[in-house]
C-alpha cells in the first residue's frame, strides 16, 4: 500500500473523533476559519494547497458550511487576521497553524475565550490551555532520527552542524530530541545549531557561517528540506569535500526524487512529515463539530526514516511539496 493511503488511513485512525453527548450537537453547519502561514516556502506551499484543498472538498460535501482560509506572512499579521475571523466572518470554529508559538498563544486564547472551538495544528501554543485539540507530526522522531542515523553513518564520530526552524515548540522538540542521541554518543560533536527558519536563503547564510567558521565537518542536520536546498548551495560554492551527509527532513519530492536516483551522494536519507495533515485536522475537526463532537486532545502522526529503498513509497511527484 502507497504510503499516502497508509498516512490518510493512520490519521482518520487516530483522529477519531469523541462524542460529547446529544446535548451539545450543533444545529446548523459550523462556519470555520482556518490561519495559516503563507506560501513562503515548499512546505508551506504544501500546507497552502492542502487548506484550500479542504475547504473545496467540504463545502461541495456539505452544503451551508463555511470555510474561510487565511495566510499571512508574519505573526503580527496572522494575529489581525484572527481577529478578522471572529468579528468579521463570525466564526464558530478555528483550525490554525501558528506562525510563532509564543506571539500567536495569547491571539489564539482570546479566540477560545469567546466561545469557538480551537484546534492547533503543528506549531504548538506555549499554553495549551489556549486549544480544544492539538495535532502534529511525530516531532520527536523528526529529530531523533536524523540523529540515529548520523550516529551509525559516522560510526559513532563525527563533527556535526545543525539548522534550527522558526523558534516554536516543535523546533525545541526536534532539537531536544536530535540532543538527546548525540548525548550518548560523546564523540559525536555538535559544533553550532543556528536558526535557518526553515528558509533556503537563510539556511545558505547560516552555512556560508559554518563553513567559514568550521575547517572540519563530516555532516548536516538542516531539519527541513528547502533548508538543505539552501546548505548544498553553500557547500557547492565553497567547493568543500570534507563534508560527507546533509541530512534535511520532511520528504520534499526533490529530496525523495534525489534519494530515488542516488544522483547526489550527500543526500542518503529523510525523514517524513507530511504537510497534508492541515487537511486531515481541518476535515476532521469540521466534521466533528458538523456532530457536535470534539477531537482527542492530541494527535501525533508518526514520522518515519525514508531511504533509497522505500523512498517510492513516498514520492508524490503532483504535490507542490
Amino acid at each position: 500500500m502507497k504510503f499516502r493511503n497508509h498516512l490518510i488511513g493512520l490519521a482518520v485512525a487516530a483522529m477519531a473523533v469523541v462524542g460529547s453527548g446529544g446535548a451539545a450537537a450543533q444545529q446548523k453547519a459550523p462556519n470555520v476559519g482556518v490561519a495559516i502561514p503563507a506560501a513562503t516556502h515548499a512546505f508551506t506551499a504544501g500546507i497552502v494547497f492542502w487548506a484550500n484543498q479542504a475547504k473545496k472538498d467540504l463545502e461541495k460535501a456539505h452544503p451551508g458550511m463555511k470555510v474561510t482560509v487565511k495566510t499571512a506572512a508574519n505573526a503580527s499579521e496572522q494575529a489581525n487576521q484572527l481577529q478578522d475571523l471572529v468579528t468579521a466572518n463570525k466564526i464558530d470554529t478555528l483550525v490554525v497553524f501558528p506562525f510563532e508559538s509564543a506571539a500567536l498563544t495569547q491571539p489564539v486564547a482570546r479566540v477560545k475565550q469567546k466561545g469557538v472551538y480551537v484546534t492547533v495544528v503543528d506549531r504548538g501554543l506555549t499554553d495549551p490551555s489556549a486549544q480544544d485539540a492539538y495535532v502534529s507530526g511525530d516531532n520527536t522522531a523528526f529529530g531523533r532520527i536524523p540523529a540515529e542515523y548520523l550516529v551509525k553513518a559516522l560510526n559513532g564520530k563525527g563533527n556535526i552542524v545543525a539548522l534550527r526552524g522558526i523558534p516554536t515548540t516543535i523546533d525545541n522538540e526536534r532539537m531536544d530530541a536530535f540532543n538527546a542521541v548525540l548525548k550518548q554518543h560523546p564523540d559525536m560533536k555538535l559544533l553550532d545549531a543556528k536558526h535557518g527558519n526553515w528558509n533556503r536563503d537563510d539556511a545558505f547564510k547560516v552555512m556560508q557561517d559554518y563553513l567559514t567558521r568550521f575547517k572540519e565537518i563530516d555532516a548536516v542536520w538542516a531539519a527541513d528540506d528547502d533548508m538543505a536546498v539552501g546548505v548544498l548551495k553553500a557547500i557547492e560554492q565553497a567547493k568543500r569535500t570534507d563534508i560527507k551527509i546533509v541530512f534535511g527532513g520532511a520528504g520534499m519530492k526533490e529530496m525523495v526524487k534525489t534519494l530515488m536516483d542516488g544522483s547526489n551522494p550527500l543526500i542518503q536519507a529523510n525523514v517524513s512529515y507530511s504537510p497534508k495533515f492541515i487537511y486531515d485536522a481541518i476535515k476532521l475537526t469540521a466534521e466533528a463539530r458538523l456532530k457536535g463532537q470534539k477531537l482527542p486532545e492530541k494527535t501525533i502522526i508518526p514520522s518515519v526514516l525514508i531511504t533509497k529503498q522505500n523512498a517510492k513509497d513516498f514520492y508524490f511527484p503532483d504535490s507542490p511539496f
